[in-house]
């Protein structure tokens, strides 16, 4: 027996705005059928002593230590910029 009817297949597929035969609809939900008894079969599987995991990878942050350091020199930043005035940035007004 069958864990997805046709009547189900069709459902979904008006809600996706598909247009399917009744042949279609019969393949998809045997495909789906076979596709639910491989996901079942997980279940068997003796995960007691597995520890859960977000990844498969032991991944860890490699942080370097927070060591303030001095910043570039005002002069230093402002003498590329197009346009400046008093050691600031001039950018073009967004408000009005």
């Amino acid at each position: 027996m069958s864990r997805i009817s046709t009547d189900q297949v069709k459902h979904v597929a008006n809600l996706a705005r598909l247009a399917i035969t009744e042949e279609d609809a019969e393949l998809f939900a045997s495909q789906l059928d076979a596709i639910i008894t491989f996901a079942e079969q997980l279940n068997e599987v003796d995960t007691d002593n597995v520890k859960p995991t977000s990844h498969v990878l032991d991944m860890k942050n490699v942080m370097r230590e927070d060591i303030p350091k001095k910043g570039l020199d005002n002069e230093e930043v402002v003498k590329n910029a197009p346009d400046h005035a008093d050691g600031y940035i001039r950018v073009p007004s967004i408000l009005e």
